[in-house]
């Protein structure tokens, strides 16, 4: 395993992180235990998670499980998205922010978070106040770096700034969701987050299992896969036509030889001097072995080729295509306007 300084900060990072969303959830305790362990001896440190992974259970199966070894890891979890049917049981409150780490730190186990990141943007909401809440939380010793996720670049840019005017360290982290079929990331992401001293740990590396290639249309999906199971997410961002012909033509250029298209997309990701460190969410131990593997793979040139025949840079594979959970901003519409007449 090798390790990256995080951004402009002294911390290091294994260049696989792993995530645990399924933990608590389709992945039972026993096998989430089997993959941290075996994370921890393969020189994984970086471990991420969320306040609202299965409502909660993923802290706490994350925390019995690391309870021995705490200091080992890189703990990052999040705050922002709802948990709960109150109006403030969500967003970047200094209210919600405070009570959400003291919530986190009940289920990990653990009286400190290596790194907090904003979730999420709360569109209308003030950055400031959830800057201050969390400077307040850093000098409380509760909380030790903070990062962000989802964030357009303008926002990277103002966050640093108010940490700057807080007298606290810029975040330290950017975590956008990244992969050869979603290269917006390109475009302003990653070189914000680059500019402005943060390490960008990104996630989806294989676009939600597309990238797998297990998939052969939008027409079939095999027993047991995410698109069989009409995951919500998977459903409305990457089951796309355009993902799914690319991940088999790779597939068809790896299989020959002998490569795994796990390993190629991982690869492709990492290849990226602007990466720390990809996140890999495994559903199964067998899953996040294929992700230790892949790490064995020597991305080339063509291979690199390849993917910007597939894919322009900066761009996503569909043209037009933007995830609804992430809208974008930049249109504004006059309710009640009177209508323009020839």
């Amino acid at each position: 395993m090798s390790y990256r300084y995080l951004g402009r900060s002294a911390l290091q990072v294994s260049r696989l992180t792993l995530g645990t969303m399924m933990f608590g959830g389709p992945t039972d305790e026993a096998t989430s235990h089997e993959i941290i362990a075996h994370a921890k001896a393969n020189g994984v440190n970086f471990l991420d998670t969320a306040d609202v992974y299965q409502n909660g259970r993923t802290e706490e199966v994350v925390g019995r499980a690391i309870r021995e070894d705490r200091d080992h890891w890189v703990l990052a979890t999040k705050f922002g998205n709802p948990f709960g049917p109150g109006i403030n049981q969500r967003g970047t409150s200094r209210k919600w922010i405070i009570e959400s780490v003291e919530g986190s730190l009940r289920r990990l186990g653990t009286d400190y978070i290596d790194i907090l990141y904003f979730h999420r943007t709360d569109f209308q909401a003030p950055l400031g106040e959830g800057v201050r809440a969390i400077a307040d939380l850093i000098r409380a010793g509760k909380v030790r770096y903070f990062g962000v996720s989802n964030f357009r670049g303008w926002r990277i840019a103002e966050v640093a700034h108010l940490a700057d005017a807080e007298g606290i360290d810029r975040p330290v982290a950017s975590q956008p969701l990244y992969n050869l079929v979603s290269r917006t990331a390109e475009a302003e992401q990653l070189p914000a987050a680059h500019a402005y001293g943060l390490g960008t740990v990104s996630y989806s590396p294989l676009a939600r299992g597309i990238l797998t290639a297990k998939y052969d249309s939008v027409d079939a999906a095999p027993e047991g896969s995410r698109a069989a199971r009409q995951d919500k997410r998977l459903l409305e961002t990457e089951w796309r036509k355009e993902s799914v012909d690319i991940a088999r033509a790779i597939r068809e250029h790896v299989t020959a030889r002998g490569v795994d298209p796990v390993a190629f997309a991982l690869g492709w990701v990492l290849n990226n001097r602007l990466i720390t460190s990809a996140i890999a969410g495994p559903r199964t131990f067998a899953q996040w072995e294929s992700y230790v593997k892949a790490l064995d793979y020597a991305f080339t040139a063509e291979d690199e080729a390849l993917v910007d025949r597939l894919v322009a840079a900066g761009h996503a594979s569909t043209p037009g295509y933007t995830d609804p959970g992430h809208p974008i901003e930049g249109r504004v519409v006059h309710v009640g306007a009177t209508p323009v007449t020839g």
